[in-house]
């Protein structure tokens, strides 16, 4: 299932009081593939990854993971009340319109205001009991299945073997939690790891958290794990500050694949390692991407690495996804000032290519007249969208041509 949607982020707004991190943001993330997402420092990378894993509450916009609502905020039903309730305002105001029809329009206008109420009731609901209704679905899935298991008994002892093992599958139900199909490498391999904790314990935090509890059962997890990353089992007694930034890495990587997520998003997992160290880590999240059947939302801003590793990129700047397209499409074809920008300061190893290279600036005051004609994210070929006006797409579209 090559082109099922695995993620989809719908006009993501990630507001901190009046600075704008994430503003209208969408993309998809289909299953399977690795979708890079770059643009400088400070331009909502990371803020997209750590809103999606809902570790802020996002202000507007949607996010679904598996065709459910995982994330929803509540501004844009705001907005749309708040606009609605200005157009009766000025209805009223509005001498040549006669009592009927301001009427019609109160009627209209408390009509939409309802259902927009409705909708941010749902949104929230959504965003809060999420996880409730999963494991509620997991508890009734795991009953089921038990419930034949305990028919199908043919002794006593049997029996009692299947109802400690249900009441065991029941308990670790009731504890879990949908967003954990989706999880983290976080950019500081120190920072992200606790010095206090034992690298088994570092790992099988998660395990116990939903409710594992056989330490045996959680040894060998570990242990598995880590020879899975390029680590032995050895390791699993020592410390965080017993090892290398490489290696740190490879701890946080095995933290997240412990808990045999469907998804990953690795913000910026190899910015702070050293140039062969990256190649090792980025080779090690590929065969994981192979072996487990992950889907890799990769953070950076490193274009070299995003266009060995990615299918797709969206390039970000201040807040707004301004390009996405194919990986290959994307290198070959910028399309968005601030694109060809970014890739002209990627440098190569060739000493000729370098005397030649030309290093483009990007001024958007220059470059865009946004003052009437506003920008939209559109297609301006298949699968290659570009934050452009009507009088930019024309242009596009005439020089494609």
């Amino acid at each position: 299932m090559q082109d099922e949607v695995l993620l989809k982020v719908e006009h993501l707004c990630q507001y901190f009081g009046p600075t704008k991190a994430v503003d209208d943001v969408s993309f998809e993330v289909k299953r399977g593939e690795v979708f890079g997402l770059v643009g400088e420092s400070g331009c909502g990378k990371t803020t997209t990854g750590r809103s999606i894993i809902k570790l802020y509450d996002i202000t507007g916009g949607n996010v679904y993971f598996r065709g459910r609502r995982i994330c929803a905020g509540t501004k844009s039903y705001k907005d749309a009340i708040v606009e609605a309730r200005k157009r009766y305002a000025d209805a009223c105001k509005d001498k040549e319109l006669s009592p009927d029809e301001v009427a019609k329009i109160k009627a209209e206008t408390q009509a939409e205001i309802a259902d927009q109420k409705l909708q941010m009731k749902k949104a929230i609901a959504d965003q809060k009991n999420g996880d409730k209704i999963y494991a509620k679905e997991l508890c009734q899935q795991v009953k089921d299945e038990y419930e034949a298991k305990i028919a199908a008994a043919n002794n006593q002892e049997e029996l009692q073997a299947i109802k400690a093992e249900y009441a065991v599958a029941l308990r670790k139900a009731k504890k879990q939690k949908f967003i954990t199909r989706i999880q983290m490498i976080y950019q500081d391999p120190i920072a992200s790891l606790d010095p206090r904790m034992t690298v088994e314990e570092i790992i099988a935090e998660g395990l116990r958290i939903q409710g594992e509890k056989d330490k045996k059962v959680i040894r060998e997890k570990v242990y598995n794990v880590l020879e899975m990353v390029g680590l032995v089992k050895e390791h699993a007694t020592r410390f965080p500050h017993e090892f290398s930034g490489g290696q740190r890495q490879r701890i946080g990587v095995a933290r997240s694949v412990i808990m045999g997520p469907e998804m990953i998003i690795a913000d910026e997992p190899v910015s702070a390692l050293d140039v062969s160290i990256q190649a090792q880590v980025i080779n090690l999240l590929n065969e994981l991407r192979e072996k487990m059947g992950l889907t890799i939302l990769f953070i950076a801003h490193d274009l070299s690495v995003v266009k060995y590793f990615s299918d797709r990129i969206g390039v970000m700047y201040y807040g707004k996804m301004v390009e996405l397209a194919p990986s290959d499409e994307l290198f070959l074809n910028p399309m968005h000032p601030y694109t060809k920008s970014l890739l002209s300061a990627v440098p190569l190893p060739d000493p000729q290519y370098e005397k030649k290279r030309q290093r483009i600036e990007y001024k958007p005051l220059e470059a865009h007249d946004y003052s009437e004609d506003k920008p939209t994210f559109r297609e301006v070929k298949p699968g290659h969208f570009v934050m452009c006006n009507q009088a930019e797409y024309d242009k596009i579209i005439m020089e494609l041509k």
